[in-house]
């Protein structure tokens, strides 16, 4: 008689979560250290830093999730800038009450909400950019290193290497066709 399947355990979806976090916490604190570098006091900065260092961990954890089941395509801008242009102006938002809210004391939004939130969208962007680079270049490490004891951290790996092998291949063939051609 064979084992029942037993459910993935909360570790197993954290440590797939893990690579997108890392990338949040990291956002988080270079803004903190940015709030330093302006001259910002040390609280300031340190508000700054968890204030938008917590929402975009949790968002890119939930990010780094989706792709990791295959909900979210590997390689793709499109997928990161559909998901980063809501969570962005979401932990900015949050962001800005918190460091209010720590601060003078008293719960406040931007007095241009809409205008506030439109322009987070228009930087969502680069933020997206920024994170699937660095993203695309962590999960793997970490997978590959979580994949002996979690069989969902090994499906990623496996996937994120799939992925990489057929862009090599792309590569690898338009070189030739480039070479061909000159040659020709």
């Amino acid at each position: 008689m064979s084992e029942p399947l037993q459910p993935p355990r909360i570790s197993a979806f954290a440590q797939l979560a893990a690579p997108g976090a890392l990338v949040g916490v990291l956002a988080g604190s270079v803004a903190g250290l940015l709030a330093l570098l302006v001259g910002q006091p040390l609280g300031w900065a340190l508000t700054t830093a968890l204030g938008l260092g917590v929402p975009l961990a949790l968002l890119g954890g939930l990010y780094g999730i989706g792709a990791a089941t295959g909900h979210i395509r590997l390689g793709v801008f499109a997928p990161a800038a559909v998901f980063w242009i809501i969570g962005f102006p979401l932990s900015r938002l949050i962001q800005e009450v918190v460091v209010h809210l720590v601060i003078a004391g008293n719960l406040r939004v931007p007095a241009d909400l809409l205008g506030f939130l439109a322009y987070q969208g228009i930087v969502s962007a680069g933020f997206a950019i920024g994170f699937i680079w660095l993203h695309e270049r962590l999960a793997p490490q970490l997978f590959r290193r979580f994949a002996p004891r979690n069989p969902l951290a090994a499906q990623a790996f496996t996937r994120y290497a799939s992925h990489a092998e057929t862009v090599w291949a792309a590569k690898s063939r338009a070189r030739a066709a480039r070479a061909a051609a000159r040659g020709a």
